[in-house]
């Protein structure tokens, strides 16, 4: 039984249908790569303890500020503070890193490509 390939295909692809292609990819990983620095510099901030512990980091996933606010530093209770900034900072991650996949994925329509981001 023979294929039957579809009307105005040539099987190969046409050479304009390929470097047509390869400036679309080259566009996305350009938009991606530019959407990517963007998110890095910005800075997303997050409380924990009704406000008494504000954390700030980057896109980049760094820690880059820690507030405490004075009535919270309790001598005797160093592991709540302790914990208060672990939930802040771990908020304040999660947000960024969403931000950045949902900005990639509006990008690339929903397209996983390794090694893209």
């Amino acid at each position: 039984m023979k294929a039957r390939i579809p009307k105005g295909y040539s099987g190969g692809g046409s050479p304009n249908n390929i470097q047509q292609l390869a400036r679309q990819a080259q566009k996305l990983q350009d938009d991606m790569e530019a959407a990517s620095a963007e998110l890095e510099a910005k800075e997303y901030d997050a409380t924990a303890g009704g406000g008494a512990v504000k954390v700030t980091v980057t896109g980049k996933m760094e820690l880059t500020k820690v507030e405490i606010s004075p009535e919270v530093v309790d001598p005797e209770d160093v592991e709540m503070l302790s914990d208060l900034i672990m939930a802040a900072a771990n908020e304040a991650l999660r947000t960024a890193s969403k931000e950045k996949e949902e900005k990639m994925e509006n990008i690339s329509g929903g397209l996983s490509i390794p090694g893209m981001f």
